[in-house]
C-alpha cells in the first residue's frame, strides 16, 4: 500500500533566488495596476470599526453607466447587480467595469451591494443592509438571510428550470470571472475586498439552507479558478522578470544599468508579495469550502468541487497536479451518485489527454487504475463510456499502464447493448488493436492480399473468434464502425482474402476463419447501406442528412460493382457450405440493380442465377434455401429491366421443382404402408425447396393446394408419415390459403374464389385440428401454430378498414376447439424443464433449454393473441392467468400483458377471468390437500399471493375498476358458499377459506361499495355464523374486517342483517385530519346502489339462507357506560346468551350503550324470537330519535369536506410544505472523526483578515456530511496515498 503524505497547508510555486535583473516592457504595466497601496496577510482575523467600514456608506456611486449604486446601461434604469446579470443584456465586462468604478468611489456601497448580489443568487428574498453590515458579523447575517429566506418553495435560481436560469448560472460563473480578472491587478490586493468575499462564501457554504451552500460553493470554486488564472500569470511574469535580472546583471560594468537592475529587483520583489496573496486566498478558499464541500450530502455541490479542482490540475498543474490533490478525485471515483463519478472522470481525461503530464500521473494510475476499470461496468452508462474514454487515453499515454487482464475487461463491452458504451470499447479496440504501426507497413501493397488492411482484417476475425460471440458480427461492427469505417468498407481486401491463394510462407486461413470473415464482411455491407445500428442497439431509424445519403448510394454502387463480379466465384467456391452460403446470398439484397444495366454486368447477372440455381437444387437445408428464396425475390423488381431474365429463370425452376413433386407425390402415395425411404427423401427434399420459395413467391398458379390435402389426409390415415414431410406440408399449404387471400383482399381474384378460399380455409383448420391429436411433439406444435395464425387472421378483424366483401370467410372457432387448443397450451407450454442435460456438452445443453423456452413462449404468446382479439372466450385465460406465479421468469410479462390487453376490452369479464382462475387453484388444492388442509400451507399461501398480484394490476384508480371489482367480489362470496360443509350442520361452508383469498381484494373497493359487498355477504350468512370465533371461522371474520375497514359507516351492527328492510345503522360524522384524502359526501342510502339492488332482487335459494340479526356483544359482562357525542349515533345492541368462548372486546365506536349501574350484573337469558322482537321494536325508536339528526349530520360532514377541499386547492396543507431549510448532518460527530481520521481529511481552520469576522467553526459543526452515504466501504479505511 502507498503510505499516505500529509496534505500540503500552502500552495507551493516554483521561485527563483533573490537576484537583481532588468525590466521587460512587454509585461509592464502601462497604467501602474501592479503598484499596491499596502500589505497586509489574508491570514488575519478581526472585526472593522463601525466607522471604518460605515465612513462612505452614505456615499452614492458615481461611476458613468451607475446612479444611486445602480446600472443604467441599455435603459435598465434602477436595476440591481442580480437583475443586471439575470437579464444577460449587456456584457459582463462592461457590468463588472461598473462596479469597479464604483468600488473606487465608494467601496462599502459597493461591497454591500455585491454580498446583496450572492445573498440574491441564492434565492433569499432578504437584503443585507447598511446598519447589518456595519455592525453585524458574518454569522449573524447568515442567520438573519436564513429567517427571512422564502420558504413557499424548494427551488432556487440554480434549480429552476427553464432556459432564462440556465443562462443565469453561466452569467453567474462569468461574473465572478470577469471580476477577477479585471481587478487582477491592484483591487483584490486592497486588503478588504477579497477578504470579505471569501468570508462571505465560506460562511454561506456552512450554511444549513442548500440555496446557500449550493450558490456559495459554486461562486467560490470560480472564484478559486480566476484566482488560480492569476496565480499561473503571476508565475509567467516571475518567471520572465527573473529571466531579465539574470540576463542583466550578467552583464559587463559598462553595460549594466543599475537603474534597471533596481527596477527588475523591485518588480520582481513585488511580484513575490502578490504571489504570496493569491497563494493565501486559494488556501482560504480550499480549506474553508472545498475540503468540507466535496462531501457534502448534495450531489450538485460535490459535483462542482471535483469539476473545478479538475480545471485548476489542468490550467496550472505545476502547482496542483500532485498527489495531494488528485486523491480527492480519486476518492471520490467511490461516490454513490453518477453525476459526480462522472465529473471525477472527465476531470482526469483533460489531464491525460496532456501526455506532458503522464509522468506526474504514474503514481495516481497505478492506485486507482482498477477503480477505472470497475466503472467500466457502472450501472451508469455515461459514467461506463466515459470510464471507457478515460482507459484509452490511459492507453495511449502509457502501453503498460494497462495490463492484459485490463484490456480484456473493455474488449467484451463492444457486444453491449447500449450503442455509445460499445462505440467507446470499439474506440479502445481499435487503439490497442489497429493503431500500432510496423516499421515495414509503408513499404507494402495499398490493395490485395499482402497490404496492411488485410492484415488487421484478419486480427479482427481472430478477435471474433476468440470472443466466442459468433452470432454478435454486426454488434462488433457497429462498435468499430466510427473510429475503423475505412476498414470495415475494404470488401475488396476481404474478397482478395477468399478467392486469391496464399503467397509463399503465408498462413492460409482456416475454414472457421473465413466463416467469420464472410459474417463480418456481409454485416460491413448491410451497416453501410442501412446506416442505422442492428436490432437491440438504438432508437430507430434516423434521418440522414445530405452528406450521409450521398455516401451511401456511393457505398451501394460500389458494392454492387464489386460482389456483381465476385459473388459467383465466391458461390462457387463455397457451393458445399451451408453457413458460408447462407451469409454470401444475402449479399443481393443490398444490390443496386440499375447498375448491372448501366454498368454493363448482364453476363455477372446470369452466373450468378445459375450459381443460385445450384445451390437450389444441391442443397435441403432451410436457412440456405430461404436465403436462395429472397435473393430471387431481390433481384425480381419489375422496375428494372433484368426483371425478365430473373423471371425466366425462377420459372424454370419452380417449374422443374413442381412437376418433380407431383410425380414423386403420386408414387409415394402409391407405395402405401411401405414407403421407400428414399422416396420419402425425395419428397421431403423437394417439398422443402418449394416450400421456402412459396414464403416469398405466389404459387398460386400451380395449385398446390389438392396435393398437398392428399398428403396431410393419407398421414392421418395411415399413422406413419415422416414427421418433417407433414411439416412442411402444413406450412406449405398455410402460404397457400395466405396468398390466395392476399389475391382475394385485393380484388384481383376470379369469381368463386372467395367461395374456394373459404373450403381451404376451413378443410385446413379441421386438418389442423385433427394433427393435434397426433403422438409426435413437433407436428402438433406445428399444427398448433399454424392454426391459431389462420383463426387470428380470418377472424372478425378481416373485415375491419372497409373489407366488409371479406365477412363470408370469418370462422369462429367452436368449444370442441377452443378446448383442444387450451388443452395444449396446458400440456406443452406449462411443463417444468428436464434438469437432466440431454448431452455432455454443458453449454450445448443451455443453448438447448433456451431454444425450447423460446419455442414455448411463441406457442403461448399464439394462444394469447387469440384471447386478446376475441377469437376464444375471455374464461379461457383463467387456466393461463392462474400460471402467473408459477412461471413468472418464463412467462410473466407476456401473462401480465395479456392481462392488460382484457382488461382494456372488457373490465368485467376480466375480473371474473381472474377470479376464476383463483378458484381453480382452490378447488385444485382442495383435491390434493383435503378440506381439513391447513391456511398456513405453501399451496394455499401462494393463492393470497397470486390474489394480491391481481390486486395490484387493478392501479389505482378504483373508479375505473368499480364494477369490475364489485363483480369480483361477487363471485368470490357466491364461490365461497357454494358447496356445504361435508361435516355436517354448523360447520363452515367446504370454500370458506376462500375468503381470505378474496380480502386481497376489498382494498380496492370503493368505501360506498364495501357496504354493499357486506351487504350481499350478509344474505348467505346465517345468524349462528355470526356468532362463531373458532379457527375455521377466521376466513369469515377477516374478510368481513376487510369490508368494514375505512367504512363511513364505523358501526356496522347486527341490524344490518336485517337492512333490506330500512336502514338502522347509526353514523358518525368525523372531523377529516389534515393528512386525509378528500372524501365525496355520500347519501345515507348510498348502500342501496344499482348493483346492490340488482343482487339483492335475486330469489332466495337453498344455497342462500337469510341472516339473521346477530348481536355484537357476546360477553356476559357488561362494559362502563360511556357517554355519547351529540353527534354520534346510537347503536343498540343485546346481551346474548353466556358463551363459552372467550370474550372478544369490540372497538370503542361500537360499545353498546347502557344506563350506569354500580355493578355489572348478568342479563336473564332470552330465547331467539324474544330477542328478533326486542330488536324491531328498539330500531324503530332508534330511527325516530335519528331521523332529527341526519340533516344537521349531513351538513356538517358537507361543510368538512368543503374546508378540506379548500385547504387542498389552496395548497394549506402541513403534508405539503416543503421546509427549504434541511438537515444535512447525516450521522453524529463522533463517527464523522472516526471517519475522517481514516480517510487522512486536513480540515484546518483558515484565518481570515480583520476586514469581516467569519462564523465561528463550533457553530456550524465542520463537517455536514457522512461520507460512508456516499463512498463505498473500500475507500473509507484506506489511506490513498
Amino acid at each position: 500500500m502507498i503510505e499516505a503524505q500529509e496534505l500540503h497547508s500552502d500552495f507551493h510555486f516554483p521561485q527563483e533566488a533573490d537576484t537583481p535583473l532588468s525590466s521587460d516592457t512587454d509585461l509592464e504595466d502601462p497604467e501602474g495596476r501592479n503598484v499596491k497601496l499596502g500589505k497586509a496577510k489574508v491570514a488575519k482575523q478581526g472585526k472593522k470599526g463601525a466607522g471604518e467600514k460605515g465612513k462612505a456608506l452614505g456615499g452614492k456611486g458615481s461611476g458613468p453607466n451607475r446612479v444611486n449604486g445602480h446600472h443604467q446601461e441599455n435603459g435598465m434604469e434602477n436595476l440591481s447587480l442580480f437583475e443586471v446579470v439575470k437579464l444577460g443584456k449587456s456584457a459582463m465586462q462592461s457590468v463588472v467595469d461598473d462596479w469597479i468604478e464604483s468600488y473606487k468611489n465608494d467601496r462599502d456601497t459597493a461591497l454591500l451591494e455585491l454580498i446583496n448580489f450572492f445573498i440574491q443568487c441564492s434565492g433569499c428574498k432578504g437584503a443585507v443592509s447598511s446598519e447589518m453590515f456595519r455592525h453585524m458579523q458574518n454569522s449573524e447575517i447568515i442567520r438573519k438571510m436564513t429567517e427571512e429566506f422564502d420558504e413557499d418553495s424548494g427551488d432556487y435560481p440554480l434549480t429552476m428550470a427553464g432556459p432564462q436560469w440556465k443562462k443565469f448560472k453561466s452569467n453567474f460563473c462569468e461574473f465572478i470571472g470577469v471580476l477577477v480578472r479585471q481587478c487582477q491587478y491592484s483591487t483584490i490586493y486592497d486588503e478588504y475586498m477579497m477578504d470579505t468575499v471569501i468570508s462571505l462564501l465560506t460562511g454561506l457554504s456552512d450554511s444549513q439552507v442548500r440555496a446557500f451552500r449550493h450558490t456559495s460553493t459554486l461562486a467560490a470554486m470560480k472564484l478559486m479558478t480566476a484566482l488560480v488564472n492569476v496565480a499561473l500569470n503571476l508565475s509567467i511574469n516571475m518567471d520572465n522578470t527573473q529571466r531579465q535580472y539574470e540576463a542583466e546583471r550578467n552583464k559587463t560594468i559598462g553595460k549594466r544599468s543599475v537603474e534597471r537592475v533596481e527596477l527588475l529587483f523591485q518588480k520582481r520583489k513585488e511580484l513575490h508579495e502578490n504571489q504570496d496573496e493569491i497563494e493565501n486566498m486559494m488556501n482560504a478558499i480550499f480549506k474553508g469550502v472545498f475540503i468540507h464541500r466535496y462531501r457534502d450530502a448534495i450531489a450538485e455541490i460535490r459535483a462542482i468541487c471535483i469539476e473545478e479542482i479538475g480545471v485548476w490540475m489542468k490550467m496550472y498543474s505545476d502547482a496542483f497536479l500532485n498527489d495531494s490533490y488528485l486523491k480527492y478525485v480519486g476518492w471520490t471515483m467511490h461516490d454513490k451518485q453518477g453525476e459526480v463519478r462522472l465529473k471525477c472522470l472527465t476531470a482526469l481525461q483533460g489531464l491525460y489527454y496532456n501526455r506532458e503530464l503522464n509522468s506526474r500521473l504514474e503514481l495516481f494510475t497505478s492506485r486507482f487504475k482498477d477503480r477505472i476499470v470497475s466503472m467500466t461496468l457502472d450501472k451508469e452508462y455515461d459514467v461506463a463510456v466515459q470510464a471507457v474514454k478515460l482507459l484509452t487515453l490511459v492507453l495511449q499515454s502509457s502501453d503498460e499502464a494497462l495490463t492484459s487482464e485490463d484490456c480484456e475487461s473493455v474488449y467484451h463491452l463492444v457486444y453491449s447493448a447500449h450503442r455509445p458504451l460499445a462505440v467507446a470499447a470499439g474506440e479502445f479496440l481499435y487503439k490497442k488493436l489497429f493503431s500500432q504501426r510496423g516499421a515495414d507497413e509503408d513499404a507494402m501493397p495499398r490493395r490485395g492480399r499482402q497490404c496492411r488492411n488485410a492484415n488487421l482484417i484478419k486480427t479482427t476475425v481472430f478477435f471474433f473468434l476468440e470472443s466466442e460471440l459468433h452470432e454478435h458480427g454486426a454488434y462488433l461492427v457497429d462498435s468499430l464502425w466510427d473510429c475503423a469505417s475505412d476498414l470495415l468498407k475494404d470488401w475488396e481486401s476481404m474478397i482478395s482474402l477468399l478467392l486469391d491463394e496464399p503467397f509463399p510462407g503465408e498462413e492460409e486461413l482456416t475454414d472457421r476463419q473465413e466463416t467469420a470473415l464472410i459474417e463480418i464482411m456481409l454485416c460491413a455491407v448491410r451497416q453501410s447501406c442501412e446506416c442505422h445500428p442492428p436490432v437491440g442497439r438504438g432508437s430507430g431509424k434516423r434521418v440522414l442528412t445530405a452528406k450521409e445519403k450521398k455516401t451511401q448510394l456511393d457505398d451501394r454502387t460500389r458494392i454492387t460493382e464489386m460482389f456483381a463480379v465476385a459473388l459467383p466465384l465466391l458461390l462457387a467456391k463455397y457451393t458445399v457450405d451451408a453457413a458460408k452460403l447462407t451469409n454470401l446470398l444475402q449479399l443481393p439484397q443490398f444490390f443496386d440493380l440499375e447498375i448491372f444495366t448501366t454498368g454493363r454486368l448482364e453476363k455477372h447477372l446470369e452466373a450468378l442465377l445459375r450459381q443460385v440455381r445450384e445451390v437450389v437444387e444441391k442443397h435441403t437445408e432451410t436457412d440456405v434455401l430461404e436465403a436462395c428464396s429472397r435473393t430471387f425475390y431481390a433481384l425480381s423488381n419489375e422496375e428494372y429491366t433484368i426483371f425478365n431474365r430473373v423471371d425466366i429463370a425462377r420459372s424454370q425452376l419452380l417449374d422443374e421443382q413442381i412437376d418433380k413433386f407431383n410425380r414423386l407425390l403420386e408414387e409415394f402415395l402409391q407405395e402405401g404402408e411401405e414407403t421407400d425411404e428414399d422416396d420419402a427423401y425425395q419428397v421431403l427434399s423437394t417439398l422443402k425447396r418449394i416450400t421456402a420459395f412459396h414464403n416469398a413467391h405466389d404459387l398460386s398458379r400451380w395449385e398446390l393446394f389438392t396435393n398437398l390435402y392428399r398428403l396431410l389426409n393419407t398421414g392421418l390415415q395411415n399413422g406413419d408419415m415422416p414427421q418433417q414431410i407433414v411439416i412442411h406440408a402444413l406450412q406449405c399449404t398455410h402460404f397457400s390459403i395466405l396468398w390466395q387471400l392476399g389475391k382475394v383482399s385485393k380484388g384481383t381474384a376470379k369469381q368463386g374464389d372467395m367461395v374456394n378460399l373459404r373450403k381451404q380455409m376451413r378443410a385446413f383448420c379441421l386438418m389442423c385440428q385433427r394433427y393435434l391429436t397426433t403422438v409426435n411433439t413437433a407436428v402438433k406444435e406445428q399444427a398448433f401454430t399454424l392454426l391459431c395464425d389462420v383463426l387470428l387472421v380470418f377472424s372478425h378483424q378481416i373485415v375491419s378498414s372497409g373489407r366488409e366483401a371479406l365477412e363470408p370467410l370469418i370462422y369462429s372457432p367452436d368449444s370442441s376447439l377452443q378446448a383442444e387448443l387450451l388443452g395444449f397450451v396446458q400440456d406443452h407450454v406449462f411443463v417444468y424443464q428436464d434438469e437432466e442435460s440431454n448431452t455432455d456438452d454443458q453449454r450445448y445443453d443451455e443453448v438447448w433449454k433456451i431454444e425450447a423456452l423460446h419455442k414455448r413462449r411463441n406457442l403461448l404468446a399464439g394462444y394469447c393473441k387469440l384471447i386478446i382479439y376475441n377469437v376464444v372466450e375471455m374464461s379461457t385465460g383463467a387456466d393461463i392467468f392462474k400460471q402467473y406465479m408459477r412461471y413468472y421468469n418464463d412467462y410473466g410479462d407476456i401473462i401480465k400483458e395479456t392481462m392488460s390487453r382484457t382488461r382494456q376490452i372488457d373490465k368485467i369479464q376480466c375480473a371474473k377471468t381472474l377470479i376464476l382462475s383463483l378458484q381453480q387453484l382452490f378447488n385444485e388444492m382442495l383435491s390434493e390437500l383435503g378440506f381439513t388442509f391447513d391456511r398456513s400451507s405453501a399451496a394455499f399461501c401462494g393463492i393470497k399471493e397470486l390474489a394480491r398480484r391481481f390486486s395490484l394490476t387493478f392501479g389505482l384508480d378504483q373508479l375505473k375498476t368499480r364494477e369490475a371489482i364489485a363483480m369480483l367480489h361477487k363471485d368470490g362470496i357466491e364461490f365461497a358458499f357454494k358447496e356445504p360443509s361435508p361435516q355436517g350442520e354448523g360447520n363452515p361452508p367446504l370454500n370458506m377459506a376462500f375468503l381470505d383469498i378474496l380480502s386481497e381484494f376489498s382494498s380496492k373497493l370503493l368505501r360506498q361499495d364495501k357496504k354493499t359487498v357486506h351487504l350481499y355477504l350478509e344474505r348467505f350468512m346465517t345468524f349462528q355464523m355470526a356468532l362463531q370465533r373458532e379457527d375455521c371461522w377466521l376466513p369469515l371474520i377477516s374478510y368481513r374486517s376487510s369490508l368494514q375497514a375505512g367504512a363511513d359507516d364505523d358501526t356496522m351492527s347486527v341490524l344490518s342483517g336485517i337492512s333490506s328492510r330500512g336502514s338502522t345503522r347509526s353514523k358518525k360524522s368525523k372531523t377529516p385530519s389534515i393528512s386525509s384524502k378528500r372524501k365525496l359526501p355520500e347519501e345515507e342510502g348510498s348502500c342501496s346502489s344499482t348493483d346492490a339492488a340488482m343482487w339483492m332482487s335475486r330469489e332466495q335459494g337453498p344455497q342462500t339462507p337469510v341472516m339473521m340479526p346477530s348481536p355484537h356483544l357476546t360477553s356476559t359482562v357488561l362494559r362502563e357506560p360511556k357517554k355519547l357525542r351529540q353527534e354520534e349515533g346510537y347503536a343498540y345492541a343485546m346481551p346474548s346468551e353466556p358463551q363459552p368462548q372467550p370474550h372478544t372486546p369490540l372497538p370503542p365506536h361500537s360499545q353498546p350503550q347502557a344506563q350506569p349501574q354500580p355493578q355489572p350484573q348478568p342479563q336473564p337469558p332470552m330465547d331467539y324470537n324474544s330477542q328478533v322482537t326486542w330488536m324491531l321494536a328498539q330500531r324503530q325508536q332508534a330511527e325516530a330519535r335519528q331521523q332529527h339528526e341526519r340533516a344537521s349530520m349531513h351538513y356538517a360532514k358537507m361543510r368538512s369536506h368543503m374546508q378540506h377541499a379548500i385547504r387542498r386547492g389552496t395548497g394549506l396543507m402541513e403534508d405539503d410544505e416543503e421546509p427549504i431549510v434541511e438537515d444535512v448532518m447525516m450521522s453524529s460527530e463522533d463517527r464523522l472523526e472516526d471517519l475522517n481520521e481514516g480517510m487522512d481529511f486536513d480540515t484546518m481552520d483558515i484565518d481570515l483578515p480583520p476586514s469581516k469576522n467569519r462564523r465561528e467553526r463550533t457553530e456550524l459543526k465542520p463537517d455536514y456530511f457522512d461520507p460512508a452515504s456516499i463512498m463505498d466501504d473500500s475507500v473509507l479505511n484506506v489511506p490513498m496515498f
